[in-house]
């Protein structure tokens, strides 16, 4: 008589297999760093943020004795430590807008959209992992940028400590503001779905709306101005200010991280509501 067999059990699905936010974060992380262009644009941007204030404050240190009154009272190391970001933002900025037009450019979207049906945990991910790898790359290259710069700027007696007035919020503020630009760029990239449209509208909401305000008449440019969202985000990594009307440092973060979360929700509804 032969032995009964028990019965088996169907095996539990992997948790490794299983959709989690998790696993999709690691999948996100995986495609990020798959795309050669991705390696290339944010070395771009590490080397333009760590490097442009470096050159600049060589630039100024090799000219001092030629620079006039005006230059000398107005020269501040800790703005040049941290100038890199006007160059950095860009790179961020259209890469962010790459990272989720690419897959709707190439179909690739409809395969992340059939492994992760519900659709905003993909866009949580693609949040996340570049919001990540933005403020960890650029708070590194910032304090390097900083710290060279103090160290070139001391023959003349211009340096900085990060215990000075503004030094710490400026350093700090770059990460904190490319990040939330990041955020703002992905989410763009969401809502228009395509490439050039994606940039188009990152460019004209932070770089031509403050053209088109200095077209109107002083008093309600000054009035507009303040609350623009470049103008907004940009000061929490300024020191000294060359204009009488602006937001404070925090203050016009808060107002930036509200665009920034605007696009997101925008984005958001824009995915659930929409086919791929």
């Amino acid at each position: 008589m032969s032995a009964a067999v028990a019965p088996t059990r169907p095996e539990a699905p992997s948790i490794r297999g299983r959709v989690t936010q998790m696993n999709v974060i690691r999948s996100e992380w995986t495609k990020l760093w798959s795309l050669r262009s991705t390696r290339y644009t944010l070395l771009a941007a590490v080397i333009a943020m760590a490097g442009l204030g470096i050159a600049i404050a060589i630039a100024q240190m090799t000219r001092w004795s030629q620079l006039d009154q005006h230059d000398l009272s107005t020269f501040d190391s800790i703005d040049i430590g941290v100038s890199g970001y006007h160059v950095a933002q860009l790179a961020i900025g259209v890469l962010g807008v790459l990272v989720i037009s690419g897959e709707y450019s190439t179909g690739m979207i409809r395969s992340s959209f059939m492994a992760v049906p519900k659709r905003l945990p993909v866009f949580w991910a693609k949040l996340a992992v570049f919001c990540a790898v933005t403020f960890v790359t650029m708070l590194v290259a910032t304090f390097v940028s900083f710290f060279v710069v103090q160290a070139i700027v001391t023959q003349h007696g211009q340096q900085h400590s990060l215990g000075d007035p503004h030094a710490l919020r400026a350093v700090l503020g770059v990460p904190l503001f490319l990040t939330a630009l990041a955020a703002m760029s992905v989410s763009l990239g969401a809502l228009v779905r395509n490439t050039a449209g994606g940039i188009a509208l990152w460019v004209f909401l932070l770089f031509v709306l403050p053209g088109i305000t200095a077209i109107l008449p002083h008093a309600t440019a000054d009035s507009i101005n303040p609350y623009l969202p470049l103008n907004a985000g940009a000061t929490i990594v300024t020191s000294t200010f060359d204009f009488g009307t602006h937001l404070s440092p925090w203050c016009g973060l808060g107002v930036f991280a509200v665009y920034t979360v605007i696009a997101i929700v925008a984005a958001a509804v824009g995915l659930v509501r929409r086919d791929a």
